[in-house]
């Protein structure tokens, strides 16, 4: 069959129009039922983004124990149903082949990371922290006395050199831990993220 450029538009063109037409196809309805096949058998779970503090609501389509699909949770205060780029991403971080998911550590001067346990990553940290809380511990401060003009020493008994920094992840009972941990090392440097 030899057609022309002009026909072969002309062709096309009634092939579309009569499509559109309604002859009985509807892509909505074929996306929809797709749609549904997917989430058969799953379990619907609401879950809350932790990407920053805004704790918008999220739900989580789980199947044989995999995330199959995630979605916004449209009764939710915060979002009613939208997210953002990166809550809409954490399909994909959950499954990244790029994920971490033991300790690692990249010695002084090495080019490479290397994989250790997490009995000798927390060892490592608490190693750390204690020489850090050692080296940058501050007993006293001088302060200049306002009404007299002279110096005295006020016992602050804090370590400068350690800040904890919190997660929109943590809940209130967390939180309270968090605190108290700081206090006990003698840390004032007590933050969250989302204020960052």
């Amino acid at each position: 069959m030899d057609v022309s450029r002009r026909g072969f538009l002309k062709l096309s063109g009634l092939s579309i129009a009569a499509l559109a037409s309604g002859l009985g196809f509807d892509p909505t309805i074929a996306e929809a039922k797709g749609f549904v096949l997917k989430l058969e058998g799953s379990k619907k779970i609401p879950s809350i983004c932790h990407f920053c503090s805004g704790g918008c609501g999220m739900l989580l389509y789980v199947k044989e124990g995999k995330l199959i699909h995630l979605e916004g949770d449209p009764d939710h205060p915060t979002n009613e149903g939208a997210l953002c780029p990166k809550a809409a991403s954490l399909l994909s971080v959950a499954y990244s082949p790029n994920r971490v998911t033991k300790p690692r550590r990249r010695a002084p001067g090495s080019d490479h990371w290397e994989e250790i346990s997490w009995e000798d990553a927390l060892n490592r940290v608490a190693q750390k922290t204690k020489e850090v809380r050692e080296a940058t511990w501050k007993a006293n401060d001088e302060i200049i006395n306002a009404k007299t003009g002279q110096r005295d020493l006020l016992s602050v008994n804090r370590a400068e050199g350690i800040a904890f920094l919190g997660s929109a992840e943590v809940d209130n009972e967390e939180s309270y831990l968090i605190s108290k941990f700081c206090r006990i090392i003698g840390t004032p440097y007590n933050e969250h993220q989302a204020r960052i």
